[in-house]
């Protein structure tokens, strides 16, 4: 039993640690907008949607202060650029520390997906916590 409790959490901590690593990439903070550029190498819950592969995360602060959906995820190919928009959502802002690469919360669901909780763009000093509804 103790075994398999410190193997899960193993798991969870490598789960963790491998997204946080696909997340390095570019990124952008500026008065508005922030972006930056992930690779989900698995498939990712967000906000509903599975996301895998190349993704551009932007947030536009403009956006924010109007009550609009301020977050938006588009699909990405490094040959064309930005893509389709997959999924957008109004985040739930909080104050931390700047970071010097993005920084991804996954955590392990109940049905054994994986699930995005909250991201932090390099540079920027807010995370953008993704509401559960």
């Amino acid at each position: 039993m103790r075994t398999r409790v410190i193997a899960r959490a193993l798991l969870l901590i490598a789960m963790v640690g491998a997204t946080t690593l696909a997340a390095r990439g570019n990124s952008y903070v500026g008065v508005d907008k922030q972006w930056t550029i992930v690779n989900f190498a698995d498939p990712v819950l967000v906000k509903g949607r599975f996301v895998m592969g190349p993704v551009l995360i932007v947030h536009d602060s403009a956006k924010m202060a109007k009550g609009e959906p301020c977050t938006t995820f588009f699909r990405f190919d490094p040959t064309v650029g930005q893509q389709e928009a997959i999924v957008s959502f109004h985040c739930k802002p909080r104050r931390a520390g700047a970071v010097a690469t993005t920084t991804l919360n996954v955590v392990s669901t109940a049905a054994g997906c994986k699930k995005l909780v909250e991201y932090q763009i390099a540079g920027d000093p807010e995370v953008h916590g993704i509401p559960a509804r």
